[in-house]
């Protein structure tokens, strides 16, 4: 039976995971000579657990060489902005604030993370952008808010 619940732990790793997202386009911010183009790429992806959301991401990434490898740290630039595409269904049980979003911008221990909180008292879901780094964090983030309310109602 070890066997089983080690597929069972993968399941739920799998479904409460935060979704990845889909790329939209990406633009040249600098042309390189050699590999790579720097660029800015905008991905969407829907929030994971509340059906009728939609948040567009996008991330500066580093291109020339070392980013045609893979190999490159992307810079801590972005912008977040989630809006109300449908109808807005909240779970039974909402945490006050969890993941829906995460990518790596670096090989080690860099990563954009998207995380919603409920305002409870305005009725209100925010997603935070910010970036993660295991030893130095950093500042820079991007805010959106969607408040929930009857779809086609603005």
């Amino acid at each position: 039976m070890p066997g089983r619940q080690a597929v069972v732990w993968g399941l739920l790793a799998f479904w409460s995971a935060p979704v990845l997202a889909e790329q939209v386009a990406c633009v040249t911010t600098e042309w390189k000579l050699v590999g790579a183009n720097h660029r800015v790429c905008v991905e969407s992806f829907p929030d994971p657990k509340v059906p009728g959301v939609t948040c567009h991401v996008s991330q500066a990434r580093t291109g020339g060489i070392s980013g045609s490898f893979g190999l490159a740290q992307d810079p801590s630039q972005f912008s977040l902005a989630c809006r109300q595409t449908g109808p807005i269904t909240l779970p039974a049980k909402l945490p006050k604030e969890a993941t829906v979003f995460a990518e790596d911008t670096s090989i080690l221990f860099k990563e954009t993370r998207v995380v919603r909180m409920w305002d409870e008292a305005h009725k209100t879901l925010v997603y935070l952008a910010i970036s993660r780094k295991l030893i130095d964090g950093a500042p820079a983030n991007s805010i959106s808010t969607v408040p929930v309310m009857p779809w086609g109602e603005r």
